[in-house]
């Protein structure tokens, strides 16, 4: 890349007059400008792991499965079982429990809600970041913030648990890095996932470690409280059923009421 004097002449104008437009647009110099199309114009490969582009499309199924398999295993050992015990007291004994997230952290968020709503737990995940800000801001003592995000450092996700923080409710961050904007928010941590993840590329994989994490807090949450916790099961699955073919249930014949939150899209 060129030097600030060289770009100068090619331009036709001062060094300093190229410095004073990088801080313009928000550099404090022609370096930093640099540094930033650098990153910018690198190619980063479309895989990870050990997949390598002679691979065949099975071997390339084969390694993902298994790197997702390797992030689930290892997920577990970085979340602090204090911490998760803290985490399901909390969402237990709430008033009202919120997730949120964004991006494709968003579905896992929805997805928990509804679980968890299954269970008795009046829980929500609004869709929209603004809508997820301002009922962060209306929750109060008693109720409970879940914020999920991989990098933990998402602006959006770590301005909604703050203001869920400053109206003095609990905060929970689910999330794949210990050191991170939002763990400096949360009143609990919980940490899950690969050490092979990056900022930049947002593993897939990441998400299954949450998913598990989500999970084991909803059955742990339901464990707590298994007859309140039945009746809701009981209530959802009778909902569910009504919109299902009647012929086909009678194909199926009669099931007994899951042991996990029924899925609306079966």
């Amino acid at each position: 890349m060129a030097t600030a004097e060289v770009l100068a002449r090619r331009a036709k104008t001062s060094s300093s007059t190229v410095v004073r437009c990088c801080q313009r647009m928000g550099f404090r110099g022609y370096r930093d400008l640099q540094f930033a199309l650098a990153g910018e114009a690198r190619i980063e490969p479309l895989h990870h792991g050990d997949i390598a582009d002679a691979d065949t499309m099975g071997t390339v199924l084969v390694k993902v499965f298994a790197a997702a398999a390797h992030t689930i295993a290892g997920g577990v050992g970085t979340i602090d079982h204090d911490r998760f015990a803290k985490a399901v007291k909390a969402i237990a004994g709430a008033r009202q429990v919120l997730f949120v997230g964004v991006g494709t952290s968003a579905p896992l968020a929805q997805d928990a809600a509804y679980r968890f709503r299954t269970i008795g737990v009046h829980a929500d995940a609004p869709a929209d970041v603004h809508v997820q800000h301002v009922a962060s801001r209306l929750l109060r003592r008693g109720d409970v913030c879940v914020a999920i995000t991989h990098t933990g450092a998402t602006r959006e996700t770590v301005m909604t648990l703050r203001a869920a923080h400053d109206a003095a409710a609990t905060t929970i961050a689910v999330t794949s890095f210990a050191r991170s904007s939002i763990s400096h928010v949360a009143d609990i941590v919980l940490v899950s996932g690969g050490p092979e993840q990056s900022f930049r590329h947002e593993a897939m994989a990441s998400r299954l470690a949450h998913l598990c994490l989500l999970d084991a807090l909803y059955v742990a949450v339901a464990m707590r409280s298994q007859a309140a916790a039945r009746r809701a099961l009981n209530a959802s699955a009778e909902v569910i059923a009504s919109h299902r073919n009647p012929q086909r249930e009678r194909r199926r014949g009669s099931r007994s009421i899951p042991r996990t939150a029924p899925r609306a899209d079966r």
